[in-house]
């Protein structure tokens, strides 16, 4: 973290600037919990790995099949509880916001109880508070609430917006730009000496292929091989540590697909741009069909199921409250999937 030193006048007017920030951004419901001043259940000894792969359509999966992908294939179909068949976010198929999603646990749309970050770069310098208009927790604010640690690892300079939104929550920020394996290495070097309770990761490769010459090309689906070597060493890292074996669960899905074809994936009615993968593999998940193990979720076939819809498909928002759920945690206040925390994972 970057530390400032201002003048005693100037420091009065940033206090009173903050004070009032904060008066201004408070939550519109004042019934609502806030992780920073409720403590939440204690943590407990796991950890979780959360891993996006950007632009990942499940299509690649069966086009490089399990000698081009055997590490993705491990997790969601081979010794993982997944699914091919989950759901981006119904307002965009489109990056931060769908990260966004993926950390509160919140849909986008700030009119309907989302987070409202509906801008893709890093031009923009609003944090999610400012976007929703009134506070918003996080996955990372609950894990610091329960006492554990958190560390970002991302391959995009927009997911700043993460620590710009919760400074005091994400304990470690490594943005690596369009370097996947720094990314990695950086992980991997910290699981090796004190991995954090919740390590968010970003893959962009695919996406960054996809943008460039088309989705379903061979340098994209050679972006998506190169991604599950990666993804290969995190889980070699993870099974030569006795410790990290028997406590650490990796979290899997993509923000959004991409239509084969095409350099680009802002149809958020097409299948190809909302169908996303999702899993939950290593310490005390078995094997399993995620829709088979959680009845209470609906496979969405080729449909896209909106808000209202009852039961839900899984989607790629889940992330925040099944891994709290591994780790003892309560739910993000104020969040909408997985607000239950009822997706069984083993």
């Amino acid at each position: 973290m970057t530390s400032l030193r201002v003048r005693p006048v100037l420091a009065a007017v940033v206090v009173l600037a903050a004070v009032l920030a904060g008066f201004l951004l408070a939550p519109t419901d004042p019934t609502r919990p806030v992780s920073a001043d409720v403590a939440a259940r204690t943590i407990n000894d796991k950890h979780v790995i959360a891993i996006s792969v950007d632009g990942l359509n499940p299509r690649a999966l069966k086009k490089l099949g399990r000698a081009g992908t055997p590490n993705l294939h491990r997790l969601i179909k081979d010794e993982g509880a997944g699914t091919v068949n989950a759901r981006a976010q119904l307002e965009l198929t489109i990056t931060l916001p769908n990260h966004t999603s993926m950390v509160t646990g919140r849909r986008i749309k700030a009119g309907k109880g989302g987070h409202g970050v509906t801008w893709n770069d890093d031009t923009v310098t609003k944090t999610v508070q400012q976007a929703a208009g009134h506070d918003v927790d996080s996955v990372f604010t609950q894990v610091h609430a329960a006492g554990g640690t958190t560390a970002v690892y991302a391959t995009k300079s927009k997911f700043w917006l993460f620590e710009r939104s919760w400074p005091k929550a994400v304990d470690k920020n490594v943005i690596q730009v369009e370097k996947n394996g720094a990314v990695v290495k950086a992980l991997r070097d910290d699981l090796a000496t004190s991995p954090a309770s919740f390590s968010f990761v970003h893959l962009g490769k695919p996406d960054q292929m996809g943008h460039k010459f088309g989705w379903m090309t061979p340098k994209y689906l050679r972006a998506v091989a190169k991604m599950d070597k990666l993804i290969g060493t995190i889980i070699a890292q993870v099974e030569s540590s006795p410790s990290l074996r028997t406590s650490t669960v990796i979290v899997l899905t993509s923000d959004h697909g991409g239509v084969p074809g095409t350099k680009n994936h802002v149809w958020k009615k097409n299948r190809e741009d909302y169908r996303v993968p999702f899993a939950i593999w290593g310490a005390g998940v078995d094997r399993a069909d995620l829709y088979a193990i959680n009845p209470h979720r609906a496979a969405p076939g080729r449909s896209r199921p909106n808000a209202k819809a009852d039961p839900q498909p899984i989607r790629n928002g889940e992330v925040a409250n099944v891994s709290l759920d591994i780790l003892g945690v309560d739910a993000v206040p104020g969040s909408l999937w997985d607000a239950a925390q009822d997706l069984a994972w083993k």
